[in-house]
């Protein structure tokens, strides 16, 4: 083994492989068992929280997302922990003021995160630049993220020029992210190296296995110098997930690549996943249809989740073989709104949209809040000009703003306090309420009280 050929790996199987598998179903207690062995196995890090788990905790888990960071964080004392942050939104689907980011920041860095991977849905720099200034205020490593399409717009030259800006705003690191699997092999390797180019900064990769080319497009990835890649434990790999840690690790040190991985460690990992990965099929939260190839991805460029979610809400109206006709819809809605990266929140936004167009027979004649906001410019700039005819169908003549949207915004922690009162323990609390409130309520309730939401009982006894 060439030791000066190296590769880092970071695994996805406590965040995104069950976030794309099964919506962010596995609790803390499942992972609790393996947590030092992962700690163990050689990663470079392990990405554990944001994305959805906040949410999901709360929502399906009756789960404390803080707790789970520092249950995560006591066992997983070597290796360093990662996160996911969508920038001003947060873990959500809105902009947040500076003081909520600032303060959120704060605390991700104080439980357990070591590296805060963010991004902004337009690639939109104006939106990264509060979280960059927090997580280097507070000791954090910041990776700023390219979110990853495909249009005219969208050339290696964009992405390299963007690498550029990124690097002198502050970047530790830059990772370029797939999230629709759509990054090819070649394409991979001319913007690593031209990423490489114009930076010394690490460069990490993600994709996803939905389109069937992500072991190729890695491969290509790291023969022109990526320094991480993000793979998952094999049980929850493939499908909409990422590619398998193992066999990607065992091919790469074949052709000379020090890994730095512990496959037998790995293997107790995958292991101990297994049986929990058949409970979930068999409770049907794991659907088989996530673990299909799907090469319409290339075609269409939309990720897995998002063909999930649409076929989802065609089957609730009844609408099922519009499919096909939706599929075509999305990539004509993308470029009328200026090309916009197909990841949370834009992937629903597009994806409503095109399902709006094609079942009510005429385009744009329903137009949701959110497109009308992102049209006004209230998401940030679109990366493509959106035409004044488009502008004028679906805003009339409402002003197009071109200001920082948060900008708008005035710091709202203290009404946040004020509001929870003394429901809210720690900040960690008010920031849970901050991001969700109708999740956090009922939660923080049951916490004081854990039978607050039992009817009171009326006995009559009768002697």
């Amino acid at each position: 083994m060439n030791l000066d050929k190296k590769i880092r790996f970071m695994d996805t199987i406590l965040r995104d492989a069950h976030q794309s598998l099964i919506a962010t179903r596995m609790s803390t207690e499942q992972m609790l068992p393996v947590l030092e062995t992962l700690d163990e196995a050689g990663y470079y890090s392990l990405e554990v929280w944001g994305g959805a788990t906040f949410d999901s905790c709360l929502r399906y888990l009756n789960e404390d997302p803080w707790e789970r960071l520092r249950t995560i964080r006591k066992h997983v004392k070597n290796t360093k922990l990662q996160m996911l942050l969508r920038g001003q939104n947060l873990l959500g689907y809105k902009h947040y003021p500076d003081d909520v980011v600032e303060a959120f920041i704060e605390k991700s860095l104080a439980n357990g995160i070591d590296i805060i991977r963010v991004f902004d849905a337009l690639n939109d720099l104006r939106n990264l630049e509060t979280s960059v200034k927090a997580i280097k205020k507070f000791g954090g490593h910041c990776q700023m993220c390219i979110c990853y399409t495909i249009s005219d717009i969208h050339t290696v030259e964009y992405y390299v020029h963007l690498a550029d800006q990124m690097a002198k705003m502050g970047a530790d690191s830059i990772a370029i992210k797939d999230m629709a699997g759509i990054l090819t092999p070649s394409v991979a390797y001319a913007l690593v190296k031209g990423i490489k180019a114009v930076t010394d900064v690490p460069v990490q990769v993600h994709t996803h296995a939905t389109s069937g080319i992500s072991e190729m497009t890695y491969m290509k990835a790291v023969e022109a110098g990526a320094d991480v890649i993000d793979t998952a434990v094999s049980t929850f790999s493939g499908g909409t997930s990422q590619p398998a840690t193992e066999s990607l690790g065992i091919a790469l040190e074949e052709l000379g690549y020090d890994t730095g991985l512990d496959f037998e460690k790995i293997k107790t990992v995958a292991e101990h996943f297994k049986p929990i990965k058949e409970q979930f099929r068999k409770d049907g939260i794991l659907n088989p249809k996530v673990m299909d190839v799907e090469p319409d991805t290339l075609i269409y460029q939309v990720p897995g989740g998002m063909l999930s979610n649409l076929l989802s809400q065609l089957k609730e109206a009844s609408k099922e073989h519009l499919y096909e006709e939706v599929l075509k819809e999305v990539p004509k809605v993308r470029e009328e709104l200026g090309y916009p990266p197909l990841v949370t929140p834009l992937s629903q936004m597009v994806g409503t949209q095109a399902l709006m167009n094609v079942v009510s027979g005429e385009r744009y004649k329903m137009v949701p809040k959110e497109i009308k906001d992102y049209v006004k410019g209230l998401y940030g700039t679109p990366p493509g000009e959106i035409s004044k005819e488009m502008v004028e169908k679906i805003i009339k003549d409402e002003e197009v703003l071109t200001m920082r949207p948060a900008d708008l915004l005035k710091p709202e922690m203290d009404r946040f306090k004020a509001e929870i009162g003394t429901l809210a323990e720690s900040t960690e609390d008010v920031l849970m309420y901050a991001l969700f409130p109708t999740l956090a309520l009922p939660f923080l309730k049951k916490r004081k009280d854990p039978f607050y939401d039992i009817e009171e009982q009326h006995v009559t006894v009768v002697f």
